[in-house]
């Protein structure tokens, strides 16, 4: 099920399909070195910059498609170019199964990976095919004049006293469309202070995002919104484009190649945050959708999407969905991947709305990540009127713009290190649940653990991070330390793990089940103890 749920009646998808999508990925990008010698020739400085801060070095993932095999399958017969991803080396093509199964004749082509599961799988199957319900839950209740609730919940207003109010920070936008956008009051700020950078249509295949649909428009303005006295979003001193990825006539797996079409335009543009209020879980075709066992972190073209932009250094955030109420309750693509903050929603009162996805992921990872106000969220309509809607979908935007202007109070923090300190700062970090995941974040306190951690780190203590873990805890020592001891105790006190440390080396505690566990290093005449979670 979808979670951007948008009021439209399908026209698509009554009757039975004879074309197929599929991915077809490459063996080599055989001139990546032309790239990596000269990035700039595709890349801007400031994606440079970002990876240099943060230590992230330059890829043959980074390289272009060769443009030979593009044409190759482009000019293929019965093959329609759909995407391309140049992340994961492939093109996103449509045909007849013939077709497709052709290409992989070509020497250059590696593999194909069809959208329909049960031909990976080779075991022919027949569906009824009926329409994916796509419209949003989302509903204008009231013209509500104060926004302040869904920022202090926060404490982002906090942020924006001391000017931490996403200055500097570059926040992309994928959604349906952003409607009137350019034309509205509560966008005046934006558009008079050159806050808006630019955006494209992939569904479209051109720069129109202001007149397709309204979704993006509502969720846009929970962060750049502004109408003194009335609304003031969580990050309006922030830049932004605006990318439509979502086709709101039917319900197809391009979808998620356009998403990461735009994450890579997002990367080459040297944005910091990705929003996203977009999710993935049944097609229109049901052989292209998604079961719960899917929900692994890495397996949907999304999610590995998503995770690729988190390695190259920026934020994901994804609304967790509005299906917490139904049958199938479970957080879908990509606010499922392994790096994405998945977003949940929560009432005025910061009680759980019960129409909010819940976790956890199927390999047990906690998901929602963090929960922000998502029922009655303040924000602009289509008109410049302030009023409140409800869903993920706006929770998301909110907690978005809210990581920016804390980004921006830390600029010395990798993507990475704000994940760790908003997560630490919730509510409920050392006792997660399904519902809520790690809590509400108070981003006051994020910012005092930042600064404390920098402080101490120059002096006398070890930084742990990231904390929660998956699989590889990495250690940053004081001045003057270089080999410490790091031993792991479970919740009874015996020891699971223990090794000889240098600094930054990893420490691997993959085998271990998740779950809270206490470490001590020692160092000469340094002792630090604290607790660490392993998802």
């Amino acid at each position: 099920m979808k979670n951007l749920l948008i009021i439209t009646v399908l026209l698509s998808g009554l009757f039975g399909y004879t074309q197929e999508d599929a991915w077809v990925y490459f063996n080599d990008k055989p001139n990546a070195q032309i790239f990596l010698n000269n990035p700039l020739s595709m890349l801007t400085q400031r994606a440079l910059d970002r990876r240099a801060a943060q230590g992230i070095a330059l890829t043959v993932s980074d390289a272009p498609i060769e443009q030979s095999y593009i044409d190759q399958i482009t000019a293929a017969e019965g093959i329609e170019v759909k995407a391309q991803s140049k992340w994961m080396n492939c093109l996103h093509i449509r045909g007849s199964l013939t077709d497709i199964e052709a290409l992989a004749n070509l020497t250059f082509v590696n593999h194909i990976r069809y959208a329909d599961h049960s031909l990976n799988a080779k075991m022919p199957q027949t569906a009824t095919i009926s329409p994916v319900n796509k419209q949003l839950d989302t509903q204008e209740i009231f013209t509500y004049g104060n926004s302040l609730n869904q920022v202090s919940m926060l404490n982002a207003h906090l942020l924006h006293q001391q000017d931490f109010t996403g200055s500097g920070k570059i926040i992309a936008v994928m959604d349906s469309g952003f409607s009137a956008v350019n034309t509205i009051i509560p966008f005046n700020r934006m558009f008079n202070n050159g806050l808006y950078l630019g955006g494209y249509n992939y569904v479209g295949g051109n720069n129109d995002v202001f007149s397709t649909h309204n979704h993006g428009t509502l969720v846009l303005s929970c962060m750049s919104g502004y109408v003194d006295g009335q609304l003031v979003g969580t990050a309006p001193d922030a830049q932004y484009y605006l990318y439509i990825t979502e086709d709101i006539s039917s319900e197809n797996p391009v979808e998620e190649s356009y998403w990461v079409q735009a994450a890579e335009e997002a990367d080459r543009v040297g944005a910091d945050v990705i929003s996203t209020s977009l999710g993935y879980f049944g097609y229109d075709n049901p052989n292209y959708s998604y079961a719960y066992s899917d929900m692994t972190g890495d397996k949907a073209f999304a999610s590995q999407g998503a995770n690729i932009a988190f390695s190259k250094g920026m934020i994901v955030l994804a609304s967790a969905g509005n299906s917490g109420n139904s049958a199938s309750p479970f957080i879908g693509v990509p606010a499922e991947a392994t790096n994405v903050l998945a977003v949940g929603a929560v009432q005025f009162d910061e009680v759980y709305a019960n129409f909010s996805s819940i976790g956890p992921s199927f390999d047990g990872r906690i998901k929602p990540d963090v929960m922000a106000k998502g029922q009655s969220t303040t924000l602009s309509n289509t008109a410049g009127n302030i009023v409140t809607a409800s869903g993920t979908s706006f929770s998301c935007p909110v907690m978005a713009g809210a990581v920016a202007s804390f980004w921006q109070a830390v600029p010395w923090a990798s993507n990475q290190q704000v994940v760790d300190f908003v997560k630490q700062s919730a509510d409920r970090f050392l006792n997660p649940t399904d519902q809520y995941g790690y809590g509400i974040p108070d981003l006051q306190l994020a910012l005092n653990m930042a600064l404390l951690s920098v402080s101490d780190n120059r002096n006398s203590k070890f930084l742990v991070y990231p904390n929660p873990v998956n699989d590889v805890v990495s250690i940053s020592f004081p001045n003057g330390f270089e080999v410490a001891k790091m031993t792991l105790f479970n919740n009874l006190g015996q020891i699971v793990s223990e090794k000889k440390i240098t600094s930054n080396q990893p420490f691997s505690i993959e085998n271990l089940s998740s779950g809270m566990y206490y470490y001590k290093i020692r160092s000469n005449t340094l002792e630090q103890s604290g607790k660490i979670i392993k998802n």
